[in-house]
């Protein structure tokens, strides 16, 4: 028995050891073909983790960005969606240079840069579903989510909710690198995150889990899971209470809200 112990400790052991490792050796790469309008773009592929999939992360770099001055950071989901229309399954884009570029020219905003996380579509809605409020539920209000998921042939049925992990990829994984390896303030008062559709959702449940490290959130078009249609829905009750108990306080922090 002693044996199987210290067999399965070690192999744990082991697999966080590699881990360690393959963060040690990533690599940054600034993209080339790309069509931005300002900044430049640098890239992690298939950024490792121990909790998700491993995923490209992007670092959007302003023009005035140097080594000598920090930076706040914006943290935003679907990264892939952000920057150029040419590379996007819709051929559309979010313009994130543009505007980003042209907020801190006019002084509007300190200056920052952007951390653009992908997704991997087949598990989207898993990592982005928030995990403690759909655990509130009860088990046939899950599969009631779980059939809709399949019936719209969504990832979420495939993969379960994976949320919490997801957001632990970023606080404990993606943000130290960040912090390392660029020039950036580190504290909650510079640290934004920001999605749109389901990734405004995971947004709200992003702050709602670490106020200490996002100091601010922007929840844009949120997919907001209560609106099915039959009567007496249980979904958006569990979403208020999680929201009532867990939201910060906003004497300290911010949030931008719509659906």
């Amino acid at each position: 028995m002693k044996h199987g112990v210290f067999f399965v400790v070690f192999f744990f052991l082991l697999i966080a050891f590699a881990i360690s490792q393959n963060i040690n050796q990533i690599t940054i790469n600034e993209i080339s073909d790309i069509n931005l309008s300002s900044g430049k773009l640098m890239r992690i592929e298939n950024f490792p983790s121990k909790y998700i999939q491993s995923r490209n992360v992007d670092v959007w770099l302003p023009d005035n960005y140097s080594e000598n001055r920090k930076y706040a950071v914006l943290y935003m989901h679907d990264g892939q969606m952000l920057f150029d229309a040419a590379t996007t399954w819709n051929k559309q884009e979010w313009k994130v240079d543009e505007i980003a570029s042209r907020l801190i020219y006019e002084n509007k905003t300190k200056d920052f840069i952007v951390v653009a996380i992908w997704n991997i579509p087949e598990t989207r809605h898993s990592d982005y579903f928030p995990q403690k409020p759909f655990e509130a539920l009860t088990r046939k209000t899950q599969d009631s989510i779980f059939f809709e998921a399949q019936k719209n042939n969504k990832g979420l049925q495939l993969a379960g909710v994976n949320s919490d992990h997801y957001l632990k990829f970023i606080v404990q994984e993606i943000k130290p690198f960040v912090d390392t390896n660029f020039s950036t303030h580190s504290n909650k008062e510079n640290a934004v995150i920001l999605g749109s559709s389901m990734g405004g959702l995971i947004s709200m449940y992003a702050i709602c889990e670490y106020p200490e490290v996002f100091g601010a959130a922007a929840c844009l078009s949120t997919h907001w899971i209560g609106t099915y249609s039959n009567h007496n829905n249980p979904i958006p009750k569990a979403f208020f209470k999680y929201m009532d108990e867990n939201l910060p306080d906003f004497q300290t922090h911010k949030l931008y809200f719509d659906y």
